[in-house]
């Protein structure tokens, strides 16, 4: 399980197609690397991988992962080009801080950038508005103040319009993360809150449950 907090970013080295599989090699920090072992978990721009062919010595460090074709077809892990930037995260242990949300990992579709802007121009402190379209399958599990996950980053809704989502983004997000090297236009990795999955879920397999406040806060939600 992950959080949603970005450790680093790391730098897509190549990608390469194979029979049955495309392979991903993305170069990070070592200070990441080295705290990865064969068939270890990690989070690249949202999607859960299993990491493969470590090499922290290597210059830059760097590991490999393999897409799946589900993981092609959700994600835009293939379709990213040498250079490209992406988000890293490793699981959060147990009985760490939940500092973000519960994030899988396992992204849901893909939405599209429609523009980061900054509130305030020429102002190097400013905070960004961020906005992107998702698929009208997901509007009913993204609500005003609730969380989502872009990118791997977990992030608050600002407030949604239909499939049009808005969010605040901080100096420190946008300094840190992948979302400055994006342009209109670009997919996103896109994941909704889980527990809004596990609330529906419930309540379509039980006719006579109403999904209440009451309910969410007496079963930890």
């Amino acid at each position: 399980m992950f959080t949603g907090l970005i450790e680093t970013t790391g730098k897509i080295l190549c990608v390469t197609p194979n029979a049955g599989v495309t392979r991903i090699t993305i170069g990070a920090p070592s200070v990441l690397v080295n705290r990865l072992s064969t068939g270890d978990s990690v989070a690249v721009s949202g999607v859960c991988l299993t990491a493969l062919d470590i090499e922290p010595h290597a210059f830059p460090a760097r590991f490999s992962a393999d897409l799946a074709a589900e993981t092609i077809s959700r994600t835009t892990l293939s379709r990213l080009r040498p250079d490209a930037i992406v988000n890293l995260e490793l699981p959060t242990p147990a009985g760490s801080p939940l500092g973000g949300h519960v994030v899988q990992g396992h992204v849901d579709s893909t939405a599209t950038l429609v523009a980061l802007e900054p509130i305030t121009p020429d102002t190097e402190t400013t905070d960004y508005r961020l906005r992107f379209t998702i698929p009208d399958t997901l509007t009913r599990y993204v609500v005003e103040k609730g969380s989502i996950t872009v990118e791997g980053i977990s992030l608050t809704v600002a407030s949604i319009h239909g499939n049009e989502v808005e969010i605040a983004i901080i100096p420190h997000t946008y300094a840190s993360t992948s979302l400055r090297t994006l342009s209109p236009g670009a997919p996103l990795n896109i994941e909704v809150d889980v527990l809004g999955k596990y609330a529906e879920a419930r309540a379509e397999k039980t006719p006579a449950f109403t999904l209440t406040e009451q309910y969410l806060i007496a079963n930890g939600y």
